[in-house]
């Protein structure tokens, strides 16, 4: 069976910490994921293959014309097969069919080639604040 992008898909919050943890490197949280996406966000978009969760993103929103992109994670067995960037592709089809005009990112130094020529990013000016 082949890789499926579901929009709002369904999840447990185990299954995404787990992908978390393995996909950033870090101990497996208890965030309860569902809680936060319902709230904050326009949507996200689950990776599936079989059963198996292998992969997410998150899009939240002003409410208005901008759209961000947050948590791109891809399971580390599954990497540098396009995975992430159909993640992003969904998000983008979404974020434009809910009339946002804009979608941003921002992401570590070694994230430039994924995000600029896999998923199709321009590089922009922006501001950050430590907080």
């Amino acid at each position: 069976m082949g890789i499926t992008y579901e929009w709002r898909g369904d999840f447990d919050n185990a299954s995404l910490n787990a992908l978390h943890a393995d996909g950033f490197g870090h101990p497996v949280a208890q965030t309860d994921w569902r809680a936060r996406l319902e709230r904050h966000s326009l949507g996200w978009v689950c990776a599936w293959e079989d059963d198996s969760l292998i992969g997410f993103v998150n899009v939240v929103w002003d409410g208005g014309a901008h759209a961000f992109i947050l948590d791109t994670v891809v399971a580390r067995h599954r990497r540098a097969g396009g995975v992430g960037a159909q993640l992003v592709a969904t998000a983008a089809r979404q974020a434009r069919a809910a009339k946002c005009a804009w979608l941003h990112v921002d992401f570590e130094d070694h994230l430039r080639p994924f995000y600029f020529s896999a998923c199709g990013f321009k590089e922009t000016t922006a501001g950050l604040i430590a907080l």
